[in-house]
């Protein structure tokens, strides 16, 4: 219980002191900005319009989910130790596991946190703007038959939300949190936060390019042994991050099945279990 009470205060100190740093405000209110904004370009049909709304805001708030999660993961370690904070902390009868937990934890907190933030700005701005449509198209509509103004608005309704806006956003905080449970293994045994950014940048990019890469390196009828074996390891040494990408399937209004959301999510936990897994290991043999 006491180990448990250490985890959840270093994870507690973890979230404040992440809050206070004022470049993930930075972040935060510039993803804010892109979704707010998005609701104000060019006029096209509706259908467009709630389109290109989610488009932009979903990818804002993947990629600036990314971001906190790499830039909060990387610097916390070199400045503990800048701090000696953290000798403070082993000093007492914390062991190294529980001290990274804690920060993963704190770090998971702050994600969770700008998530919900962005996702209620997004909503409230897809809200906004559907009430706007529907106002325009009963004045347009005003003097026509009960039941085609029942089925426009019935067509702007369906156009604007659907159940998979939620499946869709859990699964781009899970993709940050797996991304932190990365930077934080990277981090384990790197000796600046500047290499650490750097290697999680690239193992981003790696993720998001591998699946494109594999296809048209595997495409050919006559493949080595060899390179199905190189590719296999790829993709179970870096993880797949396109396959967390659900936005084309929401934006197009393609129902996602709760099989492949669960195998998503499931995926994404098991990720965040074995690079923090690995960064405990690393980190337990480190000498301080």
């Amino acid at each position: 219980m006491k180990s448990a009470g250490a985890t959840l205060a270093i994870a507690r100190n973890t979230f404040t002191e992440l809050v206070r740093q004022k470049v993930f405000f930075f972040l935060l209110i510039f993803a804010l900005l892109i979704i707010g904004n998005s609701a104000f370009m060019a006029k096209f049909s509706f259908q467009e319009q709630f389109q290109m709304l989610k488009d932009i805001s979903l990818g804002a708030m993947s990629v600036f989910t990314s971001l906190i999660a790499i830039l909060a993961t990387a610097n916390f370690l070199p400045k503990d130790m800048e701090d000696r904070t953290i000798y403070t902390l082993l000093a007492k009868p914390v062991p190294r596991y529980r001290y990274l937990l804690g920060k993963l934890l704190g770090i998971i907190t702050l994600l969770a946190c700008a998530t919900l933030l962005m996702s209620a700005l997004f909503l409230a701005t897809l809200w906004l703007r559907e009430s706007t449509v529907l106002a325009e198209t009963r004045a347009q509509m005003a003097g026509g038959s009960t039941e085609e103004l029942a089925m426009a608005v019935k067509e702007v309704t369906d156009a604007t939300f659907n159940i998979n806006l939620l499946p869709g956003i859990a699964i781009i905080f899970i993709k940050s949190a797996l991304l932190a449970s990365l930077t934080l293994f990277i981090s384990s045994f790197a000796t600046s936060s500047i290499f650490t950014i750097l290697m999680a940048a690239a193992l981003y990019f790696i993720g998001h390019l591998q699946s494109t890469a594999r296809e048209y390196w595997l495409s050919g009828v006559d493949v080595e042994w060899w390179s199905r074996l190189l590719a296999a390891s790829v993709a179970i040494l870096f993880p797949d991050l396109q396959a967390f990408n659900l936005t084309d399937d929401i934006i197009a209004g393609t129902a996602v099945p709760l099989a492949l959301f669960l195998n998503t999510a499931g995926l994404g936990v098991l990720y965040v279990a074995v690079y923090f897994a690995l960064a405990a290991l690393v980190f337990s043999g480190r000498e301080l």
